[in-house]
């Protein structure tokens, strides 16, 4: 029993090889499918990413079954994965090349219809993505930002309620001051 858990079916390289390939393959597709896969915005994304996971296992494991077999090929998978971090890290040039840049989907409030349709996004998905955000209204954003790595950058088009409180108090605070010194003057003439 024990022999048949570890003995390798197809050689070391192989098992090491495998795994290698069909990441680079999955790398390179997902960059060329876009940034939604990645946000898994809905529940047909999802799908796909799970059922390519399910795909691709006997790419990754041949016929082996055998316990060696998948520590191998784990190894193989975090090893490739671990050395074109490390890669894209000390380039960031390379880095740019295979990330991409982040697609603007509002500017000042209005959505960049144009950018949508690259993105294969709605503007419902990007609605829920807003309110998902703390925002009640497309106009409510000065600029959303779809990210490489699928994440979603939003900034506010008003100030928010904290920063005009703050405001409010440094400018309360700057009154007071104003009026300690008006009292200075007017106590020491």
């Amino acid at each position: 029993m024990l022999d048949s858990m570890f003995h390798l079916q197809l050689t070391l390289l192989e098992k090491v090889v495998r795994p290698v390939i069909v990441y680079l393959v999955l790398v390179l597709l997902l960059r060329l499918f876009g940034k939604r896969e990645l946000a898994q915005l809905n529940p047909f994304d999802l799908v796909v990413l799970l059922s390519l996971s399910n795909t691709v296992q006997n790419a990754i494991i041949g016929d082996d079954n055998s316990v060696t077999g998948g520590v191998v090929g784990a190894f193989s998978l975090l090893a490739i994965n671990w050395l074109v971090v490390r890669m894209l890290f000390r380039s960031p040039r390379l880095n740019r090349a295979l990330e991409g840049k982040a697609a603007v989907l509002i500017r000042e409030g209005h959505i960049d219809r144009k950018a949508l349709e690259r993105e294969a996004l709605t503007r419902e998905e990007l609605v829920e993505v807003v309110h998902r955000q703390g925002f009640e209204h497309i106009h409510d954003v000065h600029r959303c930002e779809l990210e490489p790595n699928g994440t979603f950058y939003i900034e506010a088009r008003d100030p928010s309620i904290a920063d005009k409180r703050h405001e409010e108090l440094l400018a309360k605070i700057e009154s007071l001051v104003q009026q300690v010194n008006a009292m200075r003057g007017t106590g020491a003439a």
